[in-house]
Parts: structure tokens; C-alpha cells; sequence
């Protein structure tokens, strides 16, 4: 520790820290631009230049390290006149559009020149203009307020991960730009929005739509992936109208994900349902609550008595809150039924009874950074989770070594040391190489559960990557969403829980929506004598109640899906939106309000418990899921339906708690021999991370983004040649049913493997997410 003073004022910072964090912890304030905690350093803006005692001249406090013994003041005659001075050069060709420009109210520039700025400008000769750059749909550009603080260039380059923004010229002359002919990508790219401190870069959604002053501010929880990102959910006059990170070191630091970030303009689309509907001679009629919920009530009733309770089963969106999960279960429970599931992209549920609890992360989030070795198996990392692969970019930086196993090998823009490229059928054999190599490497025994697994030898893949294992102090080992949706999910959970074992590390799950973890706690899975999602779809039920999903983009073989509630004497449909799926097959539809307009909880993969309150009045004759849920519950004159908020229903589902439950064991042993893969193409299919859930497949500006482009069938080029197609070209591919889709050569994909999209309508007639599909030239 270092001793300085700033102003008078003793203070004891770490050595290595700049003037600028031991101001900060001082309490002092120093003006500043392009210095921001997250970044690097720039010191480019000048804006925040000091006295440092026995300095010939002030000095930037950002990028001045601490000296012991040093003094600082930094609004001493001298600082200050530094100060005004840079505050007038950034002023010279900043242009006077405040009352136009959405950064008004919230501009750091703007407040600064109250302070540091003089009355009028000496500078007579005309400004400079700077052309706009299109950067995509998200972000709206006027690029002759920016002062080159660099901020958005470092962002993409460090934190994002590629450098889609630089700068160009010099002097005056100097502009930030993409790439000729490029926009800003990225998944991360919103981010830049916040850390303009002028209004250069603005959100393009959200432009001329509010003044900051006339927003009411909301803390909430993303509803979207595993993380849990904590969000501020700006209103007006009951419309959302922005959301805004809310800095959690713990959770999404100061960084929101364009998913989250943009995914409220679903909240008022054309399509939302804001009244109950029932289907009458095949047509659909407005009705009011009290009329759908008896003739919901009567339906479920009359299929109990007609035909048993097991001819009912109810399918949940993962994306649903912690309350509305536990009322839907112990609805159909009270009903005599054990069939109701959550995780509706899943296809092994071989693991349900031998699990010791709820399968999650097995380590906090901001443990990421401590981490030496990382083995992530079957992930889309960096469109599946971005906040997360954000954390292990910024880890390998400072050292972590990253394996992968997978039939994919996108860019994600993080180093990976040893890849092994698979195809899905040769996912288990892996994983059983590496423990047999880990094994040697580490001179130990492997478990009884996984011994019929394993080979005789290993190749040289899965020898690197055990050595790579063998030789970190903190391991961890990461199911991703193509590993939990394997036909042979369980075995890859033994294995990955053995590696973990032999290298002293973790295994957990990644997850893929908010309440990956909480479907679990709120027992909305099938009990032993229930049906799986899988198997609620393979063998039809008469009645289904579907919870905040989409039949043919939201379950793992769509074709069955749909056919099965197609066929149902009664198909019950709460849902926040008017979905043409939905519409097909329901026979009643009630509106329920999204995560906005209701109270509820999500569980993140780290098993962190988050509620939030809405943010705005339902909107017509929207309600919240969870109210309806009960309201049920008391015309089928079940008991337990008396809660009388969504905190009572919290705390009866979560009366046992959260961490004692977290568990990835299995008390499950590996049965002998590999299923090996067909003839034909093995099916690789990634859920886009704009099409994961309805909020934001009806988000208009994401889905103009280049992440929600039409799904293509990426193969291998020797794949493509063994098919005689050329890519560009168009082929036949068929599954449970066929598509005619553009063919795409992409060394990513594993030989032998046809990579091609799901939760898209122009793929749901291929039927299962895994699986071997023919493909041909059309």
C-alpha cells in the first residue's frame, strides 16, 4: 500500500493504482472523457489533468501512477486553468444542438461545460462536419458531436472482443469509423451507446422517442438467457421505452447484452394478445376472463374424469418466472397429473430420478476470472450466453486456457489452446478419451459409473486437452445448450463430472434461459410416474396446458409438437402474444403479461435467487400468468390457490431454499457401449440468439441485425463436395419432413455434420434438433 494525498486529504491505495483510483477513493471528483474503469487507458481527452507536486506541468490523472508520498490537488488555480483550457479546445467544433440531441439531459459534456466552460467561444472560423457511419440497425450515429475519446474503439477491441470500430486521420481531421462498408456486429455492440459520454452514438430504437427527465426508472431482471442480468427498465406513461444496465459486479458488471438491451420493443407490438380468446367453429372469439377461465376449468375437468389424469399434460417456457412454474405444476398435480415439464428443448431425460439435486453452473459467475483451465463442451458460447463469454475472454487474457469439445467451431472470439472437432455422435467417446487420458496423466482411477465408457487409448485431441486439464489448479468443465440437447446428455454429465473429479475442478451446466435452475426448484418437472416433454409429444395426451411458449420453435421436434396438439381434445394457451402457432392449435388463448407488466423470480445458473416487481401496467386485459394460475386453481376447487402476492408464492416454492439444493451429481451409472452415428449428415442445431424466445423474435431492430439472418445449411467443405454442391447453391434437406435451404461451406462444422438453425419457421419441418438428415441439390 502507498501512502498519498490528494487536496489535504491522506489516502492509502495499492501500489500500481493511478491518480485517478486513488481520487476515486478519496471521494474526490476529477473530470474525465475517455477514461472509463473497464478500459484500458487512453489518456487522449486531457480532460482530466492535475497538480502533482514538483510536476514542471499538470499531469493526466488516469494514467499517472502513484507515487509514495505524492500530493495531488485537483482543483488548484493551476488544475483547474488546465482543465478550462481542454474544455475549451473540445468545445471549438462540438456543435450547439443540445435541444435535439438524445443525449441531452444524460451528456457528460453537457455537464462538465457548465462547470469547466466559458461563456462564449473565442473560436471564429467555421466548424468541421463529420459524415455519419452506419452502424446496423441497433446504434444511430451523428459523428460530428464525437471528441475522440476513443471509448467505443477500446470496448470493441477489449471487452466485445474484435475491433469493429477504429480511428482514422489525424488532428482535427481525426474520425472514428467502422471497417469500409461494415456495421458493428457484435453481440455486445449496445454498450457502446453507454459509454458515449457525447451523443455520437445513441440508441437507434430509442431515438427522439423520450427526454431522459420524463422517464420513470425500474430495477428488473432479464428474462432472456442464464445469466440474469440486472436491468434499469425506463418508462413512459406505461410504455417501456429503454432498458439500461444496472451495475452487479457479481452478475453483468456494467455491461448489458443487445438481447436484453433491445428486446422491450416485443413489449408493444402488433401482436401481443391483450384479450382471452376461444376458438368457436373454428373461429376465434374476444371473451371476457370470467367466460374463458370456466370454459378453461370445464375442459381440464371433463378430460380428468373422461379419460384419467395422465391424459394431461402442461409445457412450460423455461423463460417463465419461479411463480408461475410452481403454480402450473401444482395446478396439473392437483388435477391427479404428474406430466409436466420446462425443459422443452431437452431430448435425454434418462438422468431424471438419479439426479442428487438441481443441476446448475457448480460455480459463482465471478469466480470466472480465477479460473486456470476451462473445458466447455457442446456450447455456443458467445451467442448462447455473451456476459458469460465475455467473462472467460477477459480470463484468458490473464491466462486461462480454453478447451472445447463440439461438432462446432465458430469464432468466439476468445483463444482456444486444444479444440477437438466432433461430430455428435462422437461427443461421449470423447469426453471418455479425455478421462482415459486423465487418467494416466494424473496416475488415479476412473469411477465405476463411467469405466464401460471408456476406451484403450486416446487420440492425440483428447491427449492435449488432459494435459491441458491436468496441469490447472482451478478447472471447471461447461455443459453448453448443444451438450444439455444431446440424445446422450446424461452420459456427457458423467463425464464431464469424472473430468472434473480427476482434475480437482467443477462440472456444471451453462443453461439457456432465465430459469434453466429455477424450472428445477419449482418442481416443474415430470415426477416418476409423469412424462417427459420428449414423451408428451411421442405418445399425444387429450388435453395440454402450454405456458409461454411456441409450439413450433420453442420444443425440440416441432413436427411432433404440433402434431400432437393438433390432435388434443383440449389445448389450453397462456401466452403474452398472438402466435400464429398457437392460433393453429389452441382452443382457448389467455393473455399474460411479460416480465414488465408482472412480479416474479428467476434463478440464474449460478443459482442466484432475483426478484423484481413490474415496471408497467399490464396492458388490456393482460394478466399476470401466475394470478390466472390461481384463480384456476380455485374454480377446480383445489387447495393451496389462496396466495394473495407473488412474494407468498416465492416463498412456498423456494420454502426449502436455493444453494443446498444445487447438486450436479448423478447417481447414475453409464451404460456399456456408444451409440454410433447413421448413415447420412448428424444434424448440428444452434438456437440463434435472436430467435431464442418470443420477446425477441418480435423485437424489430434485432431482427434486422446480421445474427437474424435466414438460417443456412453450414457444412464442412469436403461435406459439400461429397454432395457435389457448391456453396451458395441451394439443397433438399430432409429430416421428419423437408426444406429447400442455401448450402454454406463452414470449416467450423464437424465432418460428416449439416449445421442448420432451429426455433426458425423456415426449419421447423425438419423435426428433432438432433438426428441424420439427407441433403441434396435441388
Amino acid at each position: 500500500m502507498l501512502e498519498i494525498e490528494i487536496d489535504g486529504k491522506q489516502v492509502q491505495v495499492r501500489d500500481g493504482s493511478t491518480v485517478m483510483d486513488a481520487a476515486s477513493a478519496a471521494g474526490a471528483y476529477i473530470p474525465h472523457f475517455c477514461y472509463h474503469k473497464k478500459l484500458s487507458i487512453a489518456a487522449n481527452c486531457r480532460m482530466c489533468l492535475v497538480q502533482v507536486e514538483k510536476a514542471p506541468k499538470p499531469l493526466p490523472a488516469c494514467a499517472t501512477p502513484v507515487t509514495n508520498g505524492m500530493k495531488v490537488w485537483t482543483h488548484s488555480e493551476q488544475a483547474v486553468k488546465a482543465q478550462k483550457g481542454v474544455m475549451e479546445f473540445l468545445l471549438i467544433n462540438h456543435p450547439l444542438d443540445c435541444p435535439i440531441c438524445d443525449q441531452g439531459g444524460e451528456c457528460q459534456l453537457q455537464d462538465l461545460a457548465v462547470g469547466y466552460g466559458a461563456t462564449a467561444s473565442r473560436y471564429q472560423e467555421e466548424k468541421r462536419v463529420v459524415f455519419n457511419k452506419n452502424l446496423g440497425s441497433l446504434v444511430s450515429t451523428d459523428m460530428t458531436r464525437c471528441i475522440n475519446c476513443t471509448r467505443c474503439v477500446r470496448f470493441t477491441a477489449e471487452i466485445a472482443g474484435e475491433m469493429e470500430l477504429g480511428q482514422a486521420f489525424r488532428g482535427e481531421h481525426a474520425e472514428i469509423m467502422p471497417f469500409i462498408e461494415k456495421t458493428v456486429d457484435s453481440e455486445l455492440s449496445g454498450n457502446i451507446i453507454d459509454l458515449c459520454p457525447v451523443g455520437a452514438l445513441t440508441s437507434k430504437p430509442f431515438r427522439f422517442a423520450a427526454r431522459t427527465w420524463e422517464l420513470s426508472r425500474r430495477k428488473s431482471i432479464s428474462p432472456h438467457d442464464s445469466l440474469g442480468s440486472n436491468l434499469i427498465v425506463q418508462t413512459k406513461h406505461d410504455v417501456v421505452k429503454r432498458v439500461l444496465p444496472l451495475e452487479n459486479e457479481d452478475v453483468n458488471e456494467c455491461w448489458l447484452s443487445d438481447k436484453d438491451r433491445f428486446s422491450y420493443e416485443a413489449l408493444n407490438g402488433e401482436d401481443r394478445l391483450t384479450q382471452p380468446m376461444v376458438k368457436q367453429g373454428g373461429e376465434w372469439k374476444p371473451v371476457d376472463w370470467q367466460r374463458a377461465l370456466e370454459f378453461v376449468a370445464t375442459g381440464l375437468r371433463d378430460v380428468v374424469r373422461d379419460f384419467g389424469p395422465s391424459e394431461l399434460g402442461a409445457l412450460a417456457s423455461p423463460h417463465s418466472t419461479v411463480e408461475e412454474l410452481y403454480l402450473l405444476q401444482k395446478l396439473v398435480r392437483a388435477l391427479g397429473s404428474d406430466n409436466v415439464d420446462f425443459r422443452l428443448r431437452q431430448t435425454d431425460f434418462s438422468a431424471d430420478g438419479a439426479r442428487k439435486g438441481v443441476p446448475w453452473l457448480g460455480m459463482p459467475v465471478a469466480a470466472v476470472s480465477e479460473l486456470e483451465r476451462l473445458l466447455v463442451v457442446g456450447s455456443f458460447l458467445r451467442k448462447d450466453a455473451p456476459l458469460l463469454a465475455q467473462r472467460v475472454r477477459q480470463a484468458a487474457k490473464r491466462g486461462l486456457k480454453v478447451s472445447a469439445v463440439g461438432p462446432n467451431a465458430e469464432e468466439w472470439l476468445i483463444p482456444v489452446a486444444n479444440r477437438a472437432l466432433v461430430s455428435p455422435s462422437q461427443m461421449v467417446p470423447m469426453l471418455a478419451q479425455i478421462v482415459f487420458a486423465l487418467t494416466h496423466e494424473k496416475a488415479l482411477e476412473a469411477s465405476d459409473s463411467v469405466r464401460p465408457l471408456l476406451p484403450s487409448t486416446a487420440s492425440d485431441e483428447a491427449a492435449a486437452i488432459a494435459r491441458s486439464l491436468a496441469s490447472g489448479a482451478k478447472v471447471a468443465v461447461w455443459l453448453g445448450n448443444l451438450a444439455s440437447q444431446h440424445e446422450q446428455a446424461s452420459h456427457l454429465e458423467l463425464l464431464a463430472q469424472e473430468i472434473a473429479r480427476l482434475t480437482g475442478g467443477v462440472a456444471g451446466t451453462v443453461g439457456e434461459a432465465a430459469n434453466s435452475v429455477g424450472g428445477y426448484l419449482a418442481g416443474a418437472v415430470p415426477g416418476p410416474r409423469g412424462l417427459n416433454s420428449r414423451t408428451m409429444v411421442e405418445q399425444p395426451r387429450k388435453a395440454y396446458v402450454l405456458l409461454g411458449l411456441e409450439p413450433d420453435l420453442d420444443h425440440s421436434n416441432a413436427v411432433a409438437a404440433m402434431n400432437a396438439l393438433g390432435s388434443a381434445q383440449l389445448v389450453v394457451a397462456m401466452s403474452a402474444f398472438n402466435s400464429p402457432s398457437l392460433r393453429e392449435v389452441a382452443d382457448v388463448m389467455l393473455p399474460i403479461a411479460p416480465f414488465s407488466e408482472t412480479s416474479g423470480t428467476f434463478v440464474s445458473a449460478e443459482g442466484r435467487v432475483q426478484s423484481f416487481n413490474a415496471v408497467a401496467r399490464p396492458l388490456g386485459e393482460t394478466r399476470p400468468a401466475w394470478k390466472v394460475l390461481r384463480v384456476l386453481g380455485n374454480l377446480l376447487q383445489a387447495d393451496g390457490f389462496d396466495q394473495a402476492d407473488s412474494e407468498s408464492v416465492r416463498a412456498e416454492a423456494l420454502d426449502s431454499g436455493c444453494g443446498e439444493r444445487l447438486d450436479n451429481a448423478l447417481d447414475l451409472a453409464a451404460a456399456p457401449g456408444i451409440k454410433a452415428g447413421s448413415s447420412g449428415f448428424e444434424r448440428v442445431a444452434d438456437v440463434p440468439i435472436y430467435f431464442a424466445d418470443p420477446l425477441v423474435r418480435r423485437a424489430p431492430a434485432l431482427q434486422k441485425t446480421r445474427d437474424a439472418g435466414a438460417p443456412v445449411a453450414r457444412m464442412a467443405s469436403a461435406t459439400l463436395a461429397g454432395v457435389g454442391v457448391s456453396s451458395g447453391e441451394r439443397v433438399r434437406v430432409k429430416g421428419a419432413g423437408q426444406i429447400e435451404i442455401v448450402a454454406v461451406a463452414d470449416e467450423g462444422v464437424a465432418p460428416g455434420c449439416v449445421r442448420i438453425a432451429a426455433a426458425h419457421a423456415a426449419t421447423a419441418a425438419l423435426g428433432p434438433l438432433s438426428g441424420i438428415l439427407s441433403v441434396e441439390r435441388v
